[in-house]
């Protein structure tokens, strides 16, 4: 620029007087003038004069910088800490208030907030924030037919399945809270004879695919591959299959695990939901291999 230096004023500066100025541009981000005050024949000093951001601009602004508050606290380990120890009916009752506190509230919470994040994600899966029979594991084991008769579960956790499903053995996306163990699960755990042979059908069908989705090298860096397996192959592949060890599974879930210190930081929704965007392949393929919508 002419002139000796750069001559950055604010808007506001305008409103105080600034005279003997002509625009020659304007953006969005302000206005260039030339200072003509001096008359003809002398050098013009150009000014960039920035225009004051627009009431939405800033509101933006701070929304998006703002500091989000954490969900959950250690007060939910340090419960199922102590249930583990006192994992009896007379004790929950007389410490049911801080159940209340420190982990049932907080996970509907998550759970609610959740769900702009998980339809970003896909629209066809559910985040479901009732206390019964939504998308949060309710505390109370079923003893029935267990060796194990403590009448309460020493984690939190939530499914958020499939549309379609109506059980836990339905896709979806979970999270698992508990003091040893913290992670995001992806995938279809413990489905019936019926979808299992669907997915077969769909590897076998469409390895290209499957290899896409499932043995991709970022996917595979962030996540583990789990659950159970048959000994020998499924009825109608042979055991060179190239991909026999995917055909005899019989789960198909992935997961990712955090530190407590994760689960209690702000933002910890939004690192989960970028868990859930990132197995999005893999879940698009289970998913369509069922007949669902992805």
């Amino acid at each position: 620029m002419q002139g000796g230096g750069d001559s950055r004023l604010r808007g506001n500066d305008v409103d105080r007087g600034i005279y003997g100025l002509g625009a020659i541009h304007t953006s969005e981000q302000g206005t260039i003038y030339a200072d003509e005050s001096n008359g003809a024949g002398s050098e013009a000093v150009l000014m960039f004069i920035v225009q004051p951001a627009r009431t939405t601009e800033v509101e933006d602004f701070v929304a998006r910088e703002s500091v989000q508050e954490a969900h959950f606290t250690e007060g939910l380990f340090e419960f199922l800490i102590d249930l583990r120890m006192n994992n009896d009916r007379e004790w929950f009752r007389e410490n049911k208030r801080r159940y209340d506190r420190d982990v049932k509230e907080p996970l509907l919470r998550f759970i609610e907030d959740f769900e702009p994040r998980l339809h970003s994600v896909s629209a066809h899966f559910v985040a479901d924030a009732r206390a019964n029979g939504g998308s949060m594991f309710r505390i109370y084991r079923d003893v029935r037919f267990s060796r194990d008769k403590s009448p309460y579960k020493t984690q939190a956790a939530a499914h958020f399945r499939h549309e379609a499903g109506k059980t836990a053995h339905a896709p979806g996306f979970y999270l698992h809270l508990s003091p040893d163990e913290v992670y995001a699960g992806v995938g279809i755990w413990q489905p019936d004879s019926e979808s299992l042979a669907r997915i077969r059908n769909a590897i076998d069908a469409d390895p290209g695919k499957w290899e896409r989705a499932a043995k991709d090298e970022a996917f595979l860096r962030e996540f583990t591959i789990g659950g159970d397996s048959l000994k020998r192959p499924p009825k109608g592949f042979g055991a060179d299959h190239p991909y026999i060890q995917d055909l005899k599974r019989k789960d198909h879930i992935a997961s990712v695990e955090f530190e407590r210190e994760d689960v209690v930081a702000p933002g910890f929704i939004d690192d989960f939901a970028d868990v859930c965007r990132q197995a999005s392949p893999y879940m698009r393929f289970l998913t369509s291999a069922l007949g669902l919508p992805y």
